[in-house]
């Protein structure tokens, strides 16, 4: 008996993955669904542009498609979606012909291992009164993470936003851990920088 659409929702993304991959169109348009939001989410993060962010995220679902059966485990769908992600951010800045915005990052490395871009994200569930306020600071992390030269927001979105782990962000941006490691606690200290007059 053919799952219900309600039943779809109600699915694991590997199970989602699994049922697309056996040609369950249905169980396919669910995962993309599902992952749609990260990944415009993401994208809005690397781009200010909005409509370079829409149409990155369309094609970014549409490779996913293309390419779910050449998934050969689940567990790693995360890992996979962001190589996506970021081979076409590559890809579109190659495309433009632009040079990329660079500021200049000093040589101290931040030893913080409290520090998460999600804890200084605001709440999305704030009150009424306060959604002005907490858009205008969405806007404001935005804005100091694009102007990152592009390898740190990379790897910055990728570890904080996405909770990637340092040999995943190696994979999918083709690095060395340890220049991962360097990247992100540079890229850490100049958006602490950037940001402490607002948090």
């Amino acid at each position: 008996m053919e799952p219900s659409k309600h039943r779809y929702k109600k699915m694991r993304t590997d199970e989602l993955i699994v049922l697309a991959q056996s040609d369950d169109i249905k169980a396919l348009e669910e995962l993309l669904r599902t992952e749609q939001r990260n990944v415009f989410a993401t994208f809005s993060y690397l781009t200010h542009k909005r409509q370079d962010v829409a149409d990155l995220t369309q094609e970014a679902l549409l490779r996913v498609a293309q390419n779910i059966k050449t998934l050969k485990d689940p567990k790693h769908f995360k890992s996979w979606l962001n190589q996506i992600v970021t081979h076409l951010f590559y890809d579109e800045l190659r495309k433009i012909s632009r040079k990329p915005d660079i500021i200049s990052i000093d040589a101290e490395t931040d030893n913080e291992t409290g520090f998460s871009i999600k804890n200084i994200l605001p709440d999305t569930k704030c009150k009424p009164a306060e959604k002005c306020i907490s858009s205008e600071l969405e806007e404001i992390i935005k804005d100091k993470i694009r102007s990152l030269p592009r390898q740190f927001r990379i790897a910055i979105v990728l570890r904080e936003l996405q909770g990637l782990s340092y040999d995943e962000i190696a994979t999918a941006t083709q690095s060395s851990i340890g220049t991962v490691k360097s990247r992100i606690a540079r890229a850490r200290t100049k958006l602490q920088d950037g940001l402490k007059n607002y948090i």
